[in-house]
């Protein structure tokens, strides 16, 4: 029926291949859609007459059609290439003999822009020949699926669910799409895998032991908070430079609410004694002051970036100094020391040597995952990053969103700092946090999260912590120098930021 030499078959021979199929199927089909049409329909013939109809499909489908037609799209796929190399030689040969003939400058480069051009249309031809080749090969995987479609009414089952997702991958794939969107996190996994490899070798012991895991686990979840907040300020194209003074200003609320004793320290001269109130109480009004704190500051910030247009960058900027001035004074820049022993354990015991504080974490990106996924608020929040213009004319409030978004924040970094109070059993003074701004700011970005305002996933957002933080903790284990693990981080977050750009550019 094809070409005995090129194996290639005409779109005739390939309707032929496939008749036989379509009759066969096609006549159980008439029949279960008559039994359907019936006001009580045999469920038990039309049951029977589908696992018919499958059995056939299952033995002639992919011998007698699929296959077949696969091999002759690999031959002409072939036959393009061929063609287009052949095409390729013919044009640099004429071009060659129009150019001996040339002697004239302007003839010259005129002839060179023909050239191009031709070499250009050469390649679009051959592109356009196999997409056709492979949407030839799709068309004929897929009708097997439109068969079962039409037999079971939509239903399919996990394997061939699976099967279409992977099969509209390969026919979707792009290799620039992909090294795009995956080529730092393929860069990053390679970097660590090189770390797993090296520091067995110069520390003896290895890194990725069910202990290290729970360990950056453990950093992580603190952090996640944070990045959590700056997301959605980041998917309105803004961001928040405060948020390491905001943490600071947390453990230091915290610590001097839950401290061990009496405050050693004053806040305005005045020193604080919280123990006479019950631990339990203590643990939550610690809680409740972190979460205001850092609201009312991050609803400041919001509503000046709301009302005047003033960019995130500079309202969070005075967010950071005012903070970072007002407790250094109050506190004169001490550290409260220690937050009661019997505090982490109430909070964040670990179970089996399990730390339980990832639970909170996970607890957070559900609740986050949600508002974000499942709310109004949510879907405002896409809609003012994607073109806040746009959505004003819809009807969304772009100041409610806006100001709705850093109040969001602001109660994530309360959570956070109180978090990592009892994590660090204490030790809040307003120095603490410097540069976690950077940390949550940058994992955003590596997770996906686009500064062009209106595109990211907190599933992207949570790689990014655990990314950031497993990256730190190796190199800490290994011995590389803080100073040099910045350099790490700069060199990421400039990477990210470019492959973000040339998705940006990409799609204009």
């Amino acid at each position: 029926m094809a070409n005995e030499n090129s194996k290639i078959l005409t779109l005739e021979e390939e309707m032929q291949l496939r008749k036989p199929i379509e009759e066969h199927v096609g006549g159980i089909q008439e029949k279960i859609d008559s039994l359907r049409a019936e006001e009580s329909p045999n469920k038990g013939e039309i049951a029977k007459l589908v696992r018919e109809a499958e059995e056939y499909l299952k033995a002639h489908f992919d011998q007698d059609y699929y296959q077949k037609v696969k091999a002759a799209c690999d031959q002409e796929k072939l036959r393009a290439k061929e063609n287009y190399n052949r095409n390729l030689a013919e044009l640099k040969r004429e071009h060659e003999q129009t150019m001996a003939k040339l002697s004239d400058h302007q003839e010259i480069k005129d002839e060179k822009y023909v050239y191009k051009n031709r070499l250009f249309d050469a390649k679009m031809k051959r592109d356009k020949d196999l997409q056709e080749i492979k949407d030839r090969r799709h068309a004929a995987y897929a009708y097997k699926f439109h068969l079962i479609d039409l037999l079971r009414m939509s239903k399919y089952t996990i394997p061939e669910t699976m099967a279409q997702k992977w099969e509209n991958y390969k026919y979707t794939f792009n290799r620039r799409t992909f090294l795009l969107q995956n080529g730092l996190y393929i860069a990053i996994a390679l970097i660590f895998i090189a770390l797993c490899i090296i520091t067995p070798m110069v520390k003896n012991a290895p890194l990725l032991t069910y202990n290290n895991v729970l360990n950056i686990f453990q950093q992580a979840s603190p952090r996640m908070f944070l990045a959590l907040g700056v997301a959605g300020l980041i998917l309105l194209t803004g961001t928040d430079l405060s948020i390491g003074r905001m943490v600071g200003m947390g453990m230091t609320a915290a610590t001097i609410i839950m401290h061990q004793g009496i405050n050693t320290g004053s806040v305005f001269g005045h020193v604080f004694d919280f123990t006479s109130m019950p631990i339990m109480a203590r643990v939550i009004f610690a809680l409740v002051v972190c979460i205001i704190l850092c609201t009312i500051f991050t609803a400041i910030a919001g509503f000046f970036t709301a009302k005047f247009k003033m960019h995130p960058f500079i309202s969070t900027m005075a967010n950071m100094l005012v903070i970072f001035g007002l407790v250094t004074y109050a506190t004169k820049g001490v550290s409260f020391g220690a937050i009661e022993p019997v505090i982490p354990n109430m909070i964040i015991p670990k179970v089996n040597g399990f730390p339980t504080i990832i639970l909170w974490a996970v607890a957070a990106i559900i609740i986050v995952w949600f508002i974000w996924n499942k709310t109004t608020f949510g879907k405002n929040l896409y809609a003012v990053g994607g073109n806040p213009e746009a959505a004003s004319v819809s009807g969304i409030s772009v100041f409610k969103v806006t100001v709705g978004a850093f109040v969001m924040a602001g109660i994530l970094y309360g959570f956070g700092s109180w978090l990592e109070c009892a994590r660090m059993v204490g030790s809040g003074s307003a120095a603490y946090g410097q540069g976690w701004e950077m940390d949550a700011i940058a994992a955003c970005v590596v997770g996906g999260v686009s500064f062009t305002g209106g595109i990211g996933k907190i599933s992207g957002v949570v790689v990014g912590v655990i990314i950031f933080t497993a990256l730190t903790y190796s190199l800490t284990i290994l011995g590389i120098d803080t100073n040099l693990q910045f350099v790490f981080s700069g060199i990421i977050i400039l990477v990210a930021v470019t492959l973000d750009c040339l998705k940006y550019v990409q799609k204009k």
